[in-house]
């Protein structure tokens, strides 16, 4: 290759139109996922304090919140339940009247064009707020997974679109195929929460989401933040036992993993831009430190250059918003 200055790689640079023709990494609205948080009542928007532009939304505020995500072009959702009652095996959470599977029907009944995604586990569920059936302080792993199995049935009949397990048990996307197949849901897409890393940057979704465990951590079950070639081989598990989308969370953090999986595996790729990620921008434009616009846009980018064609991210609507503004 040329040197200088036969080659000046600024003359790419210099025009703005030129810049936008030679851009490698675009983002567009259908590339985001927007995650929701439902509770039981009614007329319920309550902010959550430690994620500023989050609520979590009594059923007929969370149709509201749909139509305009869908005025203004984001037409995929995941959602999170937060029942009124929790008990040890998380019962709520494949009941067909529970929360999750009457916000389905709300959305189906009420907003044309809207994609439903639903999060598979227990930790919404369950008193103990771990992700599922115990047995002292250990999770069972097998029988966790015929209720996962269960949950993810309860919501393809309430209508959702793709069922999406956060669970990380083992044998859980082979047990929900099974499941979803036996019930003639042979249409119904798997998006697995592959690579799911024991993180730090779950905080702020805790309160959202009223999950935080009674006692000890996830590390029995998610994964070492040290790790990539145990990524690599949950990531395969996943795809061999039946998965259409593999997910990593979270994702800034994770840029590597998620470049090396896409550059690994012929299959769509998603990434979760969890709530310490999307607070920490948050907090720090509201210190006056960074701009938030700015920043949002090029972490957002970042993920997607690396090779997540699916973004979840709680800056949706932000990001549509810019996109309408400065793509006019």
């Amino acid at each position: 290759m040329a040197n200088y200055p036969t080659q000046r790689l600024r003359r790419l640079r210099y025009n703005p139109v030129v810049r936008d023709m030679v851009q490698e990494t675009k983002l567009d609205k259908s590339d985001f996922i927007y995650p929701l948080f439902v509770v039981e009542g009614d007329n319920i928007k309550k902010e959550i304090k430690s994620m500023p532009g989050v609520f979590q939304l009594s059923i007929d505020k969370l149709v509201e919140e749909c139509k305009e995500l869908v005025e203004l072009g984001i037409r995929s959702i995941i959602l999170f339940g937060i029942p009124a009652h929790k008990d040890e095996v998380g019962s709520e959470a494949y009941n067909e009247n529970g929360i999750i599977q009457r916000a389905i029907r709300a959305i189906k009944g009420n907003v044309e064009g809207m994609l439903v995604i639903t999060d598979v586990c227990l930790c919404e569920y369950t008193s103990h707020g771990h992700c599922g059936v115990l047995n002292g302080e250990e999770i069972l792993n097998d029988e966790t997974v015929s209720l996962l199995a269960k949950e993810a049935i309860s919501h393809a009949e309430a209508g959702a679109d793709m069922i999406a397990p956060s669970d990380m048990m083992d044998g859980r996307i082979a047990s929900i195929r099974k499941a979803l197949d036996y019930k003639g849901f042979t249409h119904i897409p798997i998006m697995s929460y592959a690579v799911k890393y024991a993180s730090g940057f779950y905080g702020p979704f805790r309160d959202a989401a009223e999950s935080t465990p009674a006692f000890g951590d996830r590390r029995s079950h998610q994964m070492d933040i040290a790790n990539i070639e145990e990524a690599i081989r949950e990531a395969e598990s996943d795809i061999q036992e039946g998965a259409d989308i593999i997910l990593v969370k979270p994702a800034l953090a994770y840029l590597d993993v998620i470049k090396t999986l896409k550059d690994r595996y012929p299959v769509p790729m998603a990434a979760y831009q969890v709530s310490g990620e999307y607070s920490m921008i948050k907090a720090g434009a509201q210190l006056g430190w960074i701009d938030e616009e700015r920043v949002m846009v090029e972490s957002l980018t970042s993920i997607k250059r690396a090779g997540a064609k699916m973004i979840l991210t709680y800056f949706a609507k932000d990001m549509a918003k810019y996109l309408d503004k400065t793509r006019k």
